[in-house]
């Protein structure tokens, strides 16, 4: 039986930055502080990562940073599409496009869909737990992983992960890895981190740029009811939420801003 959290999620840290260019850079350092600090205690750096645009812009500055330690990165995927790895719909091709394939991050690290069983969903999702299992528990149960950092975008809609407005996941409590054959936005059939899983991360990190976000962002941050999904991932403490975003995104919002310092 579940007992509830003694301490409150704190309130998301919103970091506004003059350009795209400035909110990559910035996430590079952010990123790399996490990385630094999760080794320090833990001695590996854990990190689940969305698709999307976010894909390009952590590899902007990430790729020939000689801070990154590569050797010591698990990879896990915020969400999955349930196609082929080679697919164009892929996360991880996504990613391996831009980022992987140009760094040495050693294969056996990030962490894919298991593609023998793409025609049932329940089983990729099982599967994919299991792979979080083995990473987090190994011989110790814990109730739900925790992510050293979890790095995600947000949709039009305010979707996140494979998380969407109105979506009976929203609710979900005891999964670590659900899936759902009937996403709003192609393909259909996904896995996707759950939000006790997410809300147990140390940091969680949303990116958001561009003047097509800037009333979404405002929803989100401002507040919408019924809440966006995106408002909806907020850590225990001592875990923390950042949003890094440029001005052009975060032109509506009258959400405090903080003076990104590392």
């Amino acid at each position: 039986m579940s007992t509830p959290h003694a301490h409150s999620p704190t309130p998301p840290v919103l970091y506004a930055f003059a350009d795209a260019d400035k909110v990559s850079h910035a996430l590079a350092d952010f990123v790399i502080a996490a990385q630094n600090d999760a080794i320090s205690k833990r001695g590996t750096f854990k990190l689940a990562i969305s698709g999307g645009s976010l894909a390009a812009t952590l590899a902007k500055h990430l790729v020939g940073e000689e801070r990154v330690k590569w050797d010591k990165w698990e990879v896990f995927f915020a969400d999955e599409r349930i196609v082929p790895l080679d697919h164009d719909d892929s996360n991880f091709k996504l990613n391996n496009d831009v980022l992987f394939s140009k760094v040495p991050l050693p294969r056996e690290n990030i962490h894919t869909i298991n593609t023998e069983l793409l025609d049932d969903p329940e089983e990729v999702a099982e599967d994919y737990e299991q792979q979080l299992i083995a990473s987090f528990a190994g011989k110790n149960a814990v109730a739900f992983p925790r992510f050293d950092l979890v790095l995600l975008g947000m949709g039009p809609d305010g979707h996140t992960c494979s998380l969407f407005p109105g979506h009976e996941l929203l609710t979900e409590e005891l999964r670590w890895i659900a899936w759902l054959d009937d996403s709003p936005k192609p393909p259909a059939k996904r896995i996707t981190l759950t939000y006790p899983v997410l809300g147990h991360a140390y940091r969680a990190a949303f990116v958001c740029t561009g003047d097509g976000k800037k009333e979404i962002l405002k929803k989100a941050l401002d507040g919408a009811d019924p809440p966006l999904p995106a408002s909806l991932v907020r850590p225990v403490a001592p875990g923390e939420v950042f949003w890094f975003t440029d001005e052009a995104a975060a032109a509506q919002t009258e959400y405090q801003r903080s003076q990104f310092n590392l």
